[in-house]
């Protein structure tokens, strides 16, 4: 039976510049401030992550009652309500909000645009964390589609001033096709400048689109948790190239790769290069003996820190802490 013969790694993979800042918050607040720090909600969806950090001393809770008075807080890279916001500045605990500052975006989008009266679709998975927290910028008004047949029966309050919002990590192919539907049935819909869905998001399935054609196999690198991951995997499979998505090179099954000879392999945005690395060793040891990157966009954004986190350049320290966030943020 044929063994893989070479690997080939989509580029760009893993970690974005939002996750990148995300956990950067997380460890500097633990270097500063001394264990525990608490997270709401998984600050990336990704178990070795989110593992690694408690290991640092980093306390995930869902429920800012479990949050005790005085403590530090990190708001994850998917955002919060403002009702979740509002909460936390009333218990005065010490903030940095960890937000990917492309959601931001999208939340300053939604604040902007019901003040002047919209009404919004969204377009998001029911129950991502992400979704929650653009929705929860509004008390009303805002109401989520997540297939086509929901573009059927979504019934916004008005329609002469209505627009579309998207979640950052959706399918961008699923997400041009539902953006269609609404826009078919409400041709006035305003839609933003930019698309909302994120520019790593769209990079990575990009790169699957071309990895897929070039392999037999391909292999996702991040937690059933991840959406963004989730939509490589689903991506590669529609293109017709079997695919798995695994959280660490434990679960590969040998049974996967017979008959294979190229192995693709990706990662999705929140999971690290350690455990691509793991799993080209893994795949090495079933036989393959070649490695290969593929051509790729070369990503160099970097977003900054809150202030209370960010370092001086000419002397070095800290920056002074800032006890809450700053509006809109």
């Amino acid at each position: 039976m044929q063994k893989p013969q070479e690997i080939v790694l989509a580029e760009p993979r893993g970690f974005c510049a939002g996750v990148d800042r995300a956990i950067e918050i997380v460890e500097r607040a633990l270097q500063k401030f001394g264990r525990p720090i608490y997270v709401r909600h998984e600050i990336v969806h990704n178990t070795y992550v989110v593992n690694d950090l408690k290991n640092k001393g980093a306390i995930f809770i869902e429920e800012l009652d479990d949050v005790p008075a005085g403590a530090t807080l990190v708001f994850s890279a998917h955002g919060v309500s403002k009702a979740v916001q509002r909460e936390a500045e009333a218990r005065g605990f010490q903030i940095f909000d960890a937000t990917c500052p492309l959601v931001t975006k999208v939340h300053v989008e939604v604040a902007k645009l019901a003040k002047e009266g919209y009404e919004f679709i969204m377009i998001g998975h029911k129950g991502h964390p992400e979704v929650e927290g653009t929705m929860g910028q509004l008390s009303e008004g805002i109401h989520l589609v997540e297939d086509l047949e929901d573009v059927v029966t979504v019934a916004p309050g008005q329609t002469e001033r209505l627009a579309v919002v998207t979640q950052t990590t959706l399918s961008v192919d699923d997400a041009a096709a539902i953006t269609a539907a609404v826009r078919a049935r409400f041709p006035s819909i305003r839609e933003p400048k930019q698309q909302d869905i994120c520019y790593a998001t769209q990079n990575r399935q990009d790169a699957v689109k071309l990895l897929s054609g070039q392999v037999d196999l391909v292999i996702v690198v991040g937690s059933p948790t991840s959406s963004n991951s989730n939509r490589l995997r689903e991506l590669a499979a529609r293109l017709g190239t079997p695919a798995y998505m695994i959280d660490s090179a434990d679960e590969l099954k040998h049974e996967w790769f017979d008959g294979i000879a190229r192995v693709g392999l990706t990662a999705g945005a929140s999971a690290p290069e350690v455990l691509v690395k793991d799993v080209i060793h893994r795949i090495k040891e079933l036989g393959a003996t070649s490695v290969r990157k593929m051509d790729g966009v070369e990503e160099t954004l970097k977003f900054p820190l809150p202030k209370g986190l960010k370092i001086d350049a000419a002397t070095g320290l800290e920056i002074e802490v800032r006890k809450a966030p700053e509006t809109g943020r």
